[in-house]
């Protein structure tokens, strides 16, 4: 399927990103030949739209969401609403909301996906409509999101218009086996109508991260509790459990993120330490 606004193919290079290969889909640069020579990893769902309608993000912002809302944290990781695309297509359609932009012109050579910055919508091409359709409602569900009457109606045309391809279903059993579970969305265990009621079953409730009780209390507080409490490292991004990992008790204070549940800690975007038994 190559990269997702234009299906260009593209090279893995370092540790987080690539190159795009842009004879392969037709690319042209609009203005910036750089970033368009460039793999971005794209919030399908950008992080404006969720982080808004959380309180941490009208606190202040971004940067407040990442260091004390774990929800944010858990969406803005989410490896079904990432998908690498053409650095430069991704910053023009910044945080808008897909769109129809019939009336612009072909503004990256052979690449369908078009911007309309007047309307401030993007279009992508058409064999990705479904997959950014079903990706959406998968995050508006999960999280427990508002979508525009509007949205929701294109975005059902769309998911009915191009139904789940072999790469989609592919692609969601890959992440599945890394985030624990599918987007229903794509397997059918669910179905987006006008008015659906989120599930919410990524809202997550978790002891607050800025003020850490410590160690020793938290591990009595998870036994009278029954839960088996799991502290991770924020500057890591690794977690360690109450029992059978070395490293639980060492864990500066100020990296402690604690977690109730080791899918709790995944959503976050955190691995398991490799020296637990």
């Amino acid at each position: 399927m190559g990269e997702l606004y234009c299906g260009c193919k593209w090279t893995w290079v370092g540790k987080s990103g690539g190159r795009i290969d842009a004879e392969s889909c037709g690319l042209k640069a609009r203005k910036q030949e750089n970033r368009a020579e460039r793999t971005e990893w794209e919030h399908i769902v950008p992080a404006w739209t969720f982080g808004n309608q959380r309180q941490c993000w009208k606190n202040g912002g971004r940067e407040h969401c990442v260091d004390d809302d774990p929800v944010f944290r858990a969406m803005e990781a989410d490896l079904f609403n990432l998908y690498p695309s053409v650095g430069e297509v991704n910053g023009d359609r910044s945080n808008f909301n897909y769109g129809i932009a019939s009336g612009v012109a072909p503004q990256y050579g052979q690449c369908k996906t078009r911007v309309d910055f007047d309307q401030r919508a993007a279009e992508p091409r058409d064999e990705v409509k479904g997959l950014v359709a079903r990706t959406t409602f998968y995050m508006f569900d999960r999280y427990n999101l508002s979508m525009s009457r509007q949205q929701q109606q294109l975005l059902m045309a769309w998911d009915k218009q191009y139904p789940v391809s072999s790469w989609e279903k592919e692609r969601d059993r890959r992440i599945a086996e890394i985030m624990g579970h599918s987007n229903p969305f794509v397997t059918g265990e669910r179905q987006w109508s006008q008015g659906y009621r989120a599930v919410g079953d990524g809202v997550v409730s978790a002891i607050p991260v800025n003020s850490p009780a410590p160690i020793a209390t938290q591990h009595t507080l998870a036994n009278a509790s029954g839960l088996s409490l799991i502290i991770g490292n924020r500057k890591s991004q690794v977690y360690h459990l109450s029992m059978g990992c070395p490293g639980y008790g060492q864990v500066s204070e100020k990296n402690q993120v604690s977690f109730t549940s080791e899918t709790e800690a995944q959503a976050a975007g955190y691995r398991k330490a490799g020296n637990c038994k």
